[in-house]
């Protein structure tokens, strides 16, 4: 951007194979303090996304309601056993998804995304204010995803949990959650991905 001081590249991988070097253009001029960083972006399936963050995390758990023994039982649909017959998902199961969040410190105006499978439909679709985990956040419902926005997240750990009901057979990226303090953009984290199979 002229006269700002803005400049932004574009580098191919090609150019990545030569290494990067940063050094100033004028070094004859007073020396005076700069800022930069480097993306990566690429593409990548969204079940093969690998968890990410460090001062925040979040982590994405989901499960299959069963009633065992006139008791509401859950079972992990992305366990080390997927093969037993209460963890099948079939067309009607509710599904609980499970969002852990940690942080390490006190943050506002945090936002959390949890992308959901294509064959889960909200059982709970009013946006609206709620009060759990002694904090007050707005929870919306959008086509693909529900979103929370929290003004004040203390430090601490937190668990949230949505119910779904699986509306079509198949298998399915299970989606992602995404948390990110946009006062503090760095304070970023990211859950792994996973499929739904859906018999």
């Amino acid at each position: 951007i002229p006269g700002s001081g803005y400049i932004k590249q574009t580098l191919s991988v090609k150019d990545l194979s030569k290494g990067i070097t940063i050094s100033r253009v004028n070094q004859t001029a007073a020396p005076s303090p700069a800022w930069g960083s480097l993306y990566w972006q690429y593409y990548q399936n969204m079940d093969e996304v690998r968890s990410s963050g460090s001062s925040l995390k979040v982590e994405k758990q989901l499960f299959v309601e069963r009633i065992v023994d006139n008791h509401k039982t859950i079972f992990p649909i992305n366990g080390q056993n997927i093969n037993t017959t209460e963890q099948i998902v079939k067309k009607g199961d509710k599904i609980i998804t499970r969002i852990v969040i940690t942080t390490d410190r006190h943050l506002e105006f945090v936002a959390l995304k949890d992308n959901r499978a294509a064959n889960l439909e909200p059982v709970n679709q009013l946006s609206g204010c709620n009060w759990k985990e002694q904090v007050i956040y707005y929870r919306t419902v959008k086509d693909a995803s529900t979103q929370y926005f929290f003004n004040y997240l203390p430090k601490g750990t937190y668990v949230f949990e949505d119910e779904y009901y699986v509306n079509a057979s198949g298998e399915f990226s299970g989606g992602t959650a995404s948390i990110q303090c946009l006062y503090a953009p760095e304070f970023i984290g990211t859950s792994k991905g996973e499929r739904v199979v859906s018999k």
